[in-house]
């Protein structure tokens, strides 16, 4: 996670609008795609909804935060969430005196209540243990600062995880992951030298954790720009200290230099699949290859942009992200699942590139349509062209996601696809397709851009962000896509 900042709406909206051309433009010529219902098939286990990051802990209290969670739990049935700030002075968790357990108590009830579990990232520093008083500049101050004394942290922690297993149950804390800290290798973190003073960090946490309870899984670096996993491996293997996974974050919009070491371009489309893949590898070629893969924040972009986080465009993205990262981690974490957040201060507007699924009001973003259409995708996945994820069903129903891609402001052009499928006989496909046109934000345009929505307005909102009904059609007739649209097919 990186500072991000908000580009102001009035230079960003209208780059969603204007995508189509002033004139018509011709028919796409028509391509076919052939889907082989015979084609290599292996598990498609759907690691892109499996947790979710959210705004800090303390907002996890606000109905709101817990409306939009249930409502995108409803879509995914996603079974994690990540934030950052448990031990945020905010929290009241820690003092001199001892330990408060109240919010914490409320936020993993509240958490678990509605039946997601945490994924527990350990941050940030208590200002009473804090080695450097020096906040970050997000809004709500955190500390991202060593312990002034290792022990003291160790003690708090101990606490810490001793509580949970015994308010929660072995049984139950043995399901959550613990992530030590957040994204070291930038400002996150104050110790220096980062890379050192971190895995000092990480070592009495793991050890302590551990001693706590063996089965408990703890991990890390949680690096931003895909860093350190090959060097956290060799750490803990030569340091003798436990981990049970590696995690990692990475964004579209990343500098090619600082995730490869070189300038080269680097495009959205291509940036996570190609980090994701350097990871891999690395852990692969490691002293652990077994070792799973987190990557525990990701999006298109660590900026704040209307036409990316809050357009249609996130639909292709998407599909293409989780296509091109099949096989190469255990679960993604997007970044995040509800605007209920804060890092830049209170949102002063719905749509203002925030990097929830869910608009402040609970109003659905496109992006939280792409992750309702993508849950029905099948449990296995067959080989097929590119642009393209077949699936199939445990029932035997094949699933096609089709998309469109075009970089965020461009215009793109049109395509027509036809559907060519052989070793089954299907007559009809029923498809639903996100479309820039028909969305919350495009609403919300036509509006004129409210601050403030209305009871009435926000109504209005949430009703132009559902999906058009499905609808179907001979298997002959072609498919249009515009540029920027996902759409989903169900062969019958």
């Amino acid at each position: 996670m990186r500072i991000r900042i908000a580009v102001p709406i009035c230079c960003v909206a209208l780059i969603v609008l204007t995508r189509a051309p002033a004139q018509p433009t011709a028919a796409a010529t028509p391509e076919t795609i052939t889907i082989d219902a015979n084609a290599p098939a292996h598990p498609f286990p759907h690691f892109w909804e499996q947790m979710f990051g959210s705004g800090r802990a303390i907002l996890s209290l606000r109905d709101d935060y817990r409306r939009d969670l249930r409502a995108v739990k409803a879509i995914t049935g996603f079974e994690y969430v990540r934030f950052h700030a448990i031990f945020h002075d905010e929290v009241g968790l820690y003092s001199p005196t001892g330990l408060n357990f109240s919010y914490v108590d409320q936020i993993y009830d509240g958490l678990l209540a509605n039946h997601v579990r945490p994924f527990v990232e350990l941050s940030f520093m208590p200002k009473d243990l804090a080695a450097n008083l020096m906040p970050h500049a997000f809004w709500y101050k955190p500390y991202p600062s060593p312990p002034k004394d290792p022990a003291l942290w160790a003690g708090m922690i101990d606490g810490f995880v001793r509580h949970l297993l015994a308010r929660y149950g072995a049984a139950e804390v043995e399901q959550w992951y613990f992530e030590v800290w957040n994204e070291p290798n930038i400002d996150f973190w104050t110790g220096k030298p980062a890379e050192e003073t971190y895995y000092s960090l990480y070592d009495v946490t793991a050890r302590t954790i551990k001693h706590a309870d063996p089965r408990l899984r703890v991990g890390g670096p949680a690096t931003a720009q895909a860093a350190w996993a090959d060097h956290f491996i060799a750490h803990c293997t030569k340091a003798g200290v436990p981990f049970d996974f590696v995690s990692t974050h990475i964004y579209g919009n990343e500098s090619p230099k600082d995730v490869f070491g070189a300038d080269g371009p680097v495009d959205f489309r291509n940036m996570v699949p190609r980090a994701l893949r350097k990871v891999h590898d690395q852990v692969a070629h490691s002293a652990a290859p077994a070792t799973p893969i987190f990557i525990s924040e990701f999006n298109a972009a660590y900026l704040n942009r209307v036409d990316i986080e809050d357009s249609a465009f996130m639909g292709p993205w998407l599909a293409e992200t989780i296509r091109a990262t099949d096989g190469l981690v255990a679960m993604m974490s997007y970044w995040t699942f509800s605007d209920v957040f804060e890092e830049q201060g209170v949102i002063k507007t719905p749509f203002f590139g925030g990097f929830g699924l869910v608009a402040e009001r609970g109003i659905p973003k496109p992006s939280f349509r792409a992750f309702e259409l993508l849950h029905q995708l099948g449990s296995q996945r067959l080989d097929s062209p590119p642009d393209t994820l077949l699936t199939r069903r445990p029932d035997g129903n094949l699933v096609v996601a089709l998309w469109n891609y075009a970089d965020p402001g461009e215009a793109g052009a049109p395509r027509t696809i036809r559907i060519a499928l052989t070793h089954m006989h299907r007559t009809k496909y029923r498809i639903q397709v996100i479309e820039p046109t028909h969305s919350s934000l495009e609403a919300w345009t036509n509006m004129g851009r409210p601050d403030s929505p209305t009871p009435t307005q926000i109504a209005q909102l949430t009703a132009a962000s559902q999906l058009g009904p499905a609808k179907d059609h001979n298997l002959s007739e072609p498919i249009q896509l515009a540029p920027h649209e996902l759409a989903l097919l169900e062969l019958h």
